[in-house]
């Protein structure tokens, strides 16, 4: 039995793999502590009730289930951090204002986002509670394109949608249900033939209107043609003034935006903007967020909240500085070679105690010695270096 054998799209995370992702979590969560964010650190378990915020189907199908040998409830590993996040905002901080959180761990998901994904993503996030301007989405995406710069990536690209345009018009057409569902699940794919076949019957309209919007991708002219062309209703235009007034922010923080209407790839639980960024050499989206004001209602407290979320492990494979060279010190106990042991770590140093070491495998340059009556730090002699 080969009991070295991990499951599909379960990995080992190596050395080199794990200090980046390690000084990346740590650079972006120093990132998000200058905007005022405070991180929160939920449990990897809980009872499946509170890791779903709705009826979230699609949620439920990617959580692993188990039951809790103490109360014999059933309990899941998380499969996405921001239902817990929205648990701690509305039913422990309980704050009247605005709440800004932010987090870094594991997440786990029977099934991978795409062919090259892991089941075991790194996720790292920040959340707005308690704001409904666009001031707050605005927030969230220049801090993602912070945190993105903070990984090396130079110039990803932002594609903005709107759920609400999708709500407006399937309200209107009184779509409900399973049917809602396959038609929203159809947008997704921009899949028309299957939109045609579903929304048939409905207003002829709102049938157009819904299989125009795959076709609103790109710059600013779009918002201006989904005006002209789709139906005048209160949704369609709340949402479209809302992207007006957004992409007028972005502008100034020197975003540019490209639009795709029909974009309701982010998460189950969104309402309103959803946002993705995507780089050169990545086949699925570099981070994803949005804007999900009720997140919070299962839990008692409906608040406004947005922001996004980004996979560390995505970027482990990008340009990272190598691990800069050590010391490599002898074993032994004398009181002089632990002091300056202790000396050179203090000052920042890495040294490695030789137990054993071979220094073709380890990254050590220099190493301690006993010279001329102290503890010396000197280049690493041939015999030690083969």
């Amino acid at each position: 039995m080969r009991n070295w054998i991990l499951p599909e799209y379960i990995s080992d995370v190596l050395p080199s793999e794990a200090r980046q992702i390690e000084a990346l979590r740590r650079k972006v969560l120093d990132l998000f502590a200058c905007y005022g964010y405070e991180q929160v650190a939920p449990p990897l378990i809980e009872y499946v009730e509170s890791l779903f915020t709705q009826d979230d189907s699609a949620l439920d199908l990617k959580t692993f289930k188990l039951v809790d040998e103490l109360t014999g409830r059933q309990m899941g590993l998380r499969a996405d951090i921001t239902p817990q996040v929205a648990r701690i905002d509305a039913h422990i901080l309980n704050r009247q204002g605005v709440a800004r959180l932010c987090y870094a761990g594991s997440v786990v998901n029977t099934r991978p986002e795409g062919v090259l994904s892991t089941r075991e993503p790194r996720q790292i996030g920040a959340e707005i509670y308690g704001c409904a301007s666009v001031a707050a989405d605005v927030e969230a995406i220049e801090l993602m394109f912070e945190s993105l710069s903070l990984a090396g990536l130079q110039s990803p690209r932002l594609d903005i949608g709107h759920i609400g345009l999708f709500h407006a018009l399937a309200d209107e057409a009184g779509l409900a249900g399973n049917r809602r569902a396959e038609v929203f699940a159809a947008l997704q794919q921009k899949d028309l033939p299957t939109i045609r076949e579903t929304t048939s019957g409905i207003a002829a309209q709102l049938q157009a209107a819904l299989l125009l919007l795959p076709s609103f991708y790109g710059g600013s002219e779009v918002l201006v043609r989904a005006r002209a062309e789709l139906p005048d209703l209160l949704g369609i235009s709340s949402a479209l003034d809302s992207l007006d007034q957004l992409t007028a922010a972005l502008k100034l923080r020197g975003i540019v935006v490209h639009f795709d209407l029909a974009e309701l790839r982010s998460c189950y639980y969104h309402t309103g903007l959803v946002f993705a960024a995507y780089a050169h050499g990545f086949t699925n989206a570099v981070a994803r967020g949005g804007r999900y004001d009720s997140v919070g209602e299962k839990f008692g407290r409906s608040r406004p909240a947005t922001g996004f979320s980004m996979d560390l492990r995505e970027f482990s494979s990008l340009p990272f500085p190598s691990l800069r060279s050590g010391v490599l010190a002898p074993a032994g106990d004398d009181v002089g070679l632990l002091a300056a042991i202790r000396l050179l770590r203090s000052a920042g140093e890495i040294v490695m105690v030789d137990l054993g070491v071979n220094a073709s495998e380890v990254s050590v340059d220099r190493e301690l010695k006993w010279t001329d009556g102290q503890w010396q730090v000197l280049p690493l002699s041939a015999a030690n270096s083969d």
